[in-house]
């Protein structure tokens, strides 16, 4: 909100607590229910916000907002879903194994990956919930935790190598930013090293080859269409030392604004400030509403 341009923006927080509590009052799911909103930009990370769920509830209140559709927002938190379609279109993942909390058999799942593999909840961020199993007792552990958070979990064969990212921009005509890496003080880039303990670092612009830059902005892309984004996203990538490959990773829809957050940083190293950037996705979200209205729904 700091970097919004207030001789532009009358900016109104809306705030949702843990036990769902909207204040200073909640959105409504009515067409001219909520006079003097003009657009909405969801802040909202994870469950109940980045899974399309409040992009529900704001086409159903004919809201512009900022950000993916509804499709798109469920289908990318998913992240076997997103791998499924990312296949599909014939875009790099990880080798995976999908299980459910009902039949965790890890037996299962060491015939078909190796160690070391990451496990995790297949719909959930912030890498709540994840861990990375070397053996067959961390496996049990590491499902057990997993099957807390969702009634899905994903396991994938552990990558060494490079954690990047990369910033994706626009509606029909997405574009990419420069990518940058991401050089954890831990094991893996766990919730710890995200939010607690400020030791991880990070390379802007990553340090790879002009070749595999260009190719990480030109699957970034690919991935954003394959899931019908709009708006933003950023997408997470692994390279791979042995082989060199690329992996797409996880698609981010509603990546992180705070001083410390990679995709606003992004941009400012591509030429596009925070105010900019802001202007930008309000522009587009405008946009993509005024598509929608013009889209008949009835005869």
């Amino acid at each position: 909100m700091d970097a919004m341009d207030r001789s532009r923006y009358e900016v109104v927080p809306i705030t949702i607590d843990k036990e769902g509590k909207w204040s200073p009052g909640p959105i409504l799911p009515e067409p001219g229910a909520n006079t003097g909103i003009d657009v909405v930009f969801p802040a909202l990370h994870g469950t109940f916000g980045e899974d399309g769920t409040v992009q529900g509830l704001l086409e159903l209140a004919d809201l512009p907002y900022v950000g993916a559709g509804v499709l798109s927002s469920s289908l990318s938190m998913d992240k076997e879903l997103m791998k499924r379609v990312c296949r599909e279109r014939g875009l790099p993942v990880v080798e995976y194994v999908t299980l459910l909390r009902t039949n965790l058999d890890s037996a299962e799942v060491c015939k078909r990956l190796d160690f070391p593999m990451f496990v995790k909840p297949a719909n959930l961020g912030s890498s709540v919930g994840i861990s990375k199993a070397h053996n067959c007792a961390e496996l049990d552990a590491a499902l057990q935790l997993a099957a807390q958070f969702d009634r899905k979990i994903i396991v994938e064969r552990g990558i060494s190598g490079k954690e990047l990212e990369c910033a994706v921009l626009g509606n029909d005509d997405p574009v990419a930013s420069q990518p940058c890496e991401i050089l954890p003080s831990r094991e893996f880039y766990d919730y710890d090293d995200k939010y607690l303990l400020d030791l991880a670092q990070t390379e802007l612009p990553a340090k790879i080859p002009p070749e595999k830059t260009e190719q990480l902005r030109r699957l970034a892309v690919e991935c954003y269409r394959a899931v019908e984004c709009s708006g933003m996203a950023r997408v997470d990538f692994l390279l791979e030392s042995a082989s060199g490959q690329l992996y797409i990773n996880e698609i981010n829809t509603i990546p992180g604004f705070t001083s410390i957050s990679m995709y606003p940083k992004m941009w400012e190293h591509s030429g596009l400030p925070m105010p900019k950037l802001i202007d930008k996705l309000i522009n587009l979200a405008l946009q993509r509403h005024a598509e929608k209205k013009a889209t008949r729904f009835t005869r």
